[in-house]
């Protein structure tokens, strides 16, 4: 048994020639890809409140626009297993123009793109707002109110809305965001599964994210258990979302990575994860020339086959 492996398409697929980028995830040794929807509405322009209206087109012009993607996937082989949805979806402080855009436009339009794709997860931002509400509980409310608000396409779609651990960042203060607890998470998910009849919700873990909080990625990952429905597997240095391959980092020249990936592997494989090792590391591609670009694509897939192959030890 081994585990499929992924990664982002962004900074590999172009919409000049996306059938090029696909076959190039393809030869590097990925089976999955990330499609980063997300680079089509930044989150530093939306911070910034400039919507570049992407999302104005219509379901079926939409669909022209990644027909092209779509079929360059599927000539490369390369499955679309999940995809991260524009973030953020609210702007706390901005225009209601604009978080009505994210919530009426962006969001539902993203849920038809990922139905068009084939794509089974969608990763969704929750809404940074607790200082805004004053308390982690009214974050979650107004959270709940968009995943219930796209909950009905997700269910007609089989679609998975992940929720995604967060931080928040101040300076140089980093501290836990939206989706840190693992039990209200994992309770979260139940209760909105239950009350839909179907899995509309689900977890992302991600691996750099917490890293940046101190999270136990052993304990978090075996809390969550099958509700993990997919990953964002990168690295950083304990500072800032640098999102870098694993092993990239350590905290001394003699010493182990700064990231617990053996609390990960182990986490992974005592709840028998069958999904794909998917690795969010767009950024480091732009740190080589691009006549090294396909070497450190192929690095990354062996750190997933040595994942893989640390998960499924002794599996039957």
């Amino acid at each position: 048994m081994s585990l499929e492996i992924g990664v982002q398409s962004k900074n590999v697929v172009y919409d000049e020639n996306p059938a090029e980028g696909f076959m190039r995830l393809k030869k590097a040794g990925f089976s999955c890809t990330d499609f980063s929807l997300n680079n089509y509405q930044k989150n530093t322009d939306l911070y910034q409140g400039v919507n570049n209206r992407f999302f104005d087109k219509s379901v079926n012009e939409l669909e022209e626009f990644f027909t092209p993607h779509k079929k360059g996937a599927e000539a490369a082989g390369i499955r679309i297993n999940q995809m991260h949805m524009p973030y953020p979806t609210f702007v706390p402080g901005e225009k209601t123009e604009l978080n009505d855009y994210l919530w009426n436009q962006v969001g539902p339009k993203s849920m038809e793109v990922c139905r068009f794709l084939g794509c089974r997860n969608i990763v969704i931002h929750g809404f940074k707002l607790t200082r805004y509400y004053g308390s982690e509980e009214a974050e979650w409310n107004k959270t709940q109110e968009f995943f219930e608000f796209l909950a009905p396409l997700a269910k007609e779609y089989g679609i998975t809305m992940c929720m995604e651990n967060l931080y928040n960042g101040y300076g140089a203060h980093m501290e836990e965001g939206p989706g840190c607890s693992a039990y209200k998470a994992a309770n979260r998910i139940d209760a909105l599964n239950d009350k839909y009849g179907a899995e509309v919700l689900g977890f992302c873990y991600d691996t750099g994210h917490g890293n940046l909080v101190g999270i136990d990625p052993y304990k978090f990952i075996t809390i969550l258990g099958k509700r993990l429905k997919v990953l964002h597997m990168h690295e950083n240095d304990g500072i800032g979302d640098l999102h870098q391959m694993p092993f990239t980092f350590t905290r001394t020249r003699e010493n182990t990575s700064v990231l617990d990936w053996d609390g990960v592997l182990q986490g992974l494989k005592e709840i028998s994860f069958d999904g794909v090792l998917s690795f969010e590391t767009a950024p480091i591609l732009d740190c080589f020339p691009e006549e090294l670009k396909d070497d450190v694509l192929h690095m990354i897939v062996r750190i997933g086959q040595y994942f893989s192959e640390r998960i499924c030890l002794d599996k039957r």
